[in-house]
C-alpha cells in the first residue's frame, strides 16, 4: 500500500506529525514496533514524574508539621506509586492511540525495516511512501565499564520498572535522568551516592544552577564524586562492589543497585537505515535545520538527530516537517528550546549559558536575583533559589539559568519573550502580579 506520509517511531515526535499529517488530509501510516507514546510516555518523562509527585507528596506529608498540619506519617508503599506510574503512562497512552484514529492515520505494530528510499517493511507487510519521517528516538548508551555477570546493575528502563526501592543506590551519571532519580530515592530515605565523570553535574547547564541543584540533593544526603570514573562492577554477594577512580586515586564503594543513567544513543537498530542511502554521523542519523536527510524526501526527528534530544523538540520538529511536506519553508529555532530538570527544587534553562557566550565571543552581561527576596516563594517555604538572565550588548534577551519553586514554568515565560526578541528593558516594564514567583524575572531585569 502506498502512502503520502509513513512515520517509523511512535514517540513524541512520531505521533505528533502523524496526527499533523493525517488531520491535514495525507494518507499516513505510523510504523511503530512497541508502545505509542515512545519513551517519554513509556520509560522517560511522564513515568519519572509520576514517581517524582509520588515522593513529594510522602516529603511534603513527613515535613507537614513544620506548617502548623500534623501528620502522623511512618512509611510509604512503593508498590502503590508503581501502580500510578503505570496507570498514568496507560491513560496517555490511549490517548495518544484515539488520537491516532480519530485523525485517521493508519497504525502498523512492528518493527519497520528499510528496504530502499521509497519502502519499508513493517512485520510481514510491505509499505511503500512519497515522503518518511524517521522517529525512531533513542535508547541508553552501553555501560561504558565493565560489569561483572549477576552484579545487580539496571539503566534507566529498569529503575523505571522497579516494584521495591533499595536502600543504597549508586547512580552513574549526574546528568537529567540520574538527578532525577536521585530526587525520588532521597525523598523516599535511600542512601544514595551519584558518579559523574564531568567536573560538575549537569554539565549542559549554567554553573551556579548545577551547583545549586547539586548541593540541595546534598541537603536530602545524597553523596556526590564528580570527576570520577566507574571502571567496574562487580558481584559482592548480593550486593555490587564499584571501583572508582578520581585522578590518581582508586576507592570502591558498595550498593545494593547501581543504577546507569550516563547517557543516551540514537536507536537505529533493525531500521537498515544503509538502504535507503541516509547519512549518520557518530550514530546519529545528519540532517539539515529543516530536519531533512541528505535524501530530501526523508526526514528525521527527535533524538535519533541528535539536534535536541528532547520530547518537546521532537514534537515541534514533527510539525515543522509536515509544514515542509505541504511547503510551507519553516526554519526551526533549535537555540530557543526549553529545559528543566524535575529535582527539588526544580531547575529549568533556555538560552545560552554565560560559559556558551565566552566560548563563542558572545558579548554579554549577566545579572540574577535570589528566591529569598520574593514574597510568594518565603510564603511557600522555597526560598532556596536564583534567576539569572543574560542579555548580548542590545540588552536582547540571550538565555535565562532558574533554580527553585516552578523553574520549569517560569522559564517558558522567558522563552516566549526570547522568541519575540525581547530586552531586558521591556521586561522590566511589563507588570507582573504579586504575589507571584514571576516577579523574580521583571525583578532579575531591572537589575541591569
Amino acid at each position: 500500500m502506498e502512502y503520502d506520509v509513513a512515520v517509523i517511531g511512535g514517540g513524541p515526535g512520531g505521533y505528533v506529525a502523524a496526527i499533523a499529517s493525517a488531520k491535514l488530509g495525507k494518507k499516513t501510516v505510523l510504523i511503530e514496533k512497541d508502545k505509542c507514546g515512545g519513551t517519554c510516555l513509556n520509560r522517560g518523562c511522564i513515568p519519572t514524574k509520576a514517581l517524582l509527585h509520588c515522593s513529594e507528596l510522602y516529603k511534603e506529608a513527613k515535613t507537614a508539621n513544620n506548617f502548623g498540619v500534623n501528620l502522623d506519617v511512618k512509611d510509604f508503599d512503593y508498590s502503590k506509586c508503581y501502580d500510578h506510574k503505570e496507570a498514568t503512562s496507560k491513560k496517555l497512552r490511549g490517548g495518544v492511540e484515539y488520537l491516532l484514529k480519530k485523525s485517521g492515520c493508519d497504525v502498523k505494530f512492528a518493527n519497520g525495516e528499510l528496504l530502499n528510499d521509497h519502502t519499508v517493511k513493517a512485520g510481514d507487510e510491505t509499505v511503500t511512501f512519497k515522503n518518511l519521517i524517521i522517529a525512531t528516538g533513542s535508547v541508553p548508551a552501553p555501560n561504558p565499564f565493565k560489569v561483572e555477570e549477576g552484579a545487580p546493575l539496571v539503566n534507566s528502563d529498569g529503575f523505571l520498572e522497579l516494584k521495591k526501592l533499595p536502600k543504597k543506590v549508586l547512580i552513574v551519571g549526574g546528568g537529567v535522568i540520574g538527578l532525577e532519580f536521585a530526587t525520588v530515592l532521597s525523598e523516599f530515605e535511600s542512601e544514595v551516592t551519584v558518579v559523574e565523570a564531568t567536573p560538575g553535574v549537569l554539565p549542559n547547564m549554567d554553573r551556579e544552577v548545577a551547583d545549586f541543584a547539586k548541593s540541595g540533593l546534598e541537603k536530602k544526603g545524597v553523596k556526590f564524586f564528580t570527576g570520577t570514573f566507574v571502571m567496574a562492577v562487580k558481584k559482592k554477594g548480593k550486593k555490587a562492589l564499584v571501583e572508582l577512580k578520581t585522578g590518581d586515586k582508586n576507592f570502591e564503594e558498595t550498593a545494593d543497585l547501581v543504577v546507569v543513567a550516563a547517557g543516551r544513543r540514537a536507536n537505529t537498530e533493525g531500521l537498515n537505515i544503509k538502504a535507503a542511502g541516509v547519512n549518520t554521523e557518530r550514530g546519529f542519523i545528519t540532517v539539515d535545520d529543516r530536519c531533512c536527510t541528505n535524501v530530501p524526501h526523508i526526514y528525521a526527528i527527535g533524538d535519533v538527530n541528535g539536534k535536541s534530544m528532547l520530547a518537546h523538540a521532537a514534537s515541534f520538529q514533527g510539525r515543522k516537517v509536515i509544514d515542509h511536506i505541504l511547503g510551507i519553508d519553516n526554519r526551526i529555532k533549535l537555540d530557543i528550546i526549553p529545559a528543566a530538570v524535575f529535582t527539588r527544587p526544580e531547575a529549568g534553562m533556555v538560552g545560552l549559558t554565560e560559559e556558551e557566550c565566552k566560548q563563542r565571543g558572545v558579548p554579554f552581561t549577566a545579572k540574577k536575583t535570589l528566591f529569598r527576596a520574593n514574597g510568594k516563594a518565603i510564603s511557600m517555604g522555597e526560598p532556596n533559589g536564583l534567576c539569572k538572565l543574560i542579555a548580548d550588548e542590545n540588552g536582547k534577551i540571550i538565555g535565562a539559568h532558574i533554580f527553585g519553586a516552578h523553574a520549569a514554568d517560569l522559564v517558558q515565560e522567558v522563552s516566549a519573550l526570547m522568541n519575540r526578541e525581547t530586552t531586558v528593558a521591556q521586561l522590566k516594564e511589563m507588570i507582573h502580579a504579586h504575589p507571584t514567583l514571576s516577579e523574580i524575572l521583571q525583578e532579575c531585569a531591572r537589575e541591569f
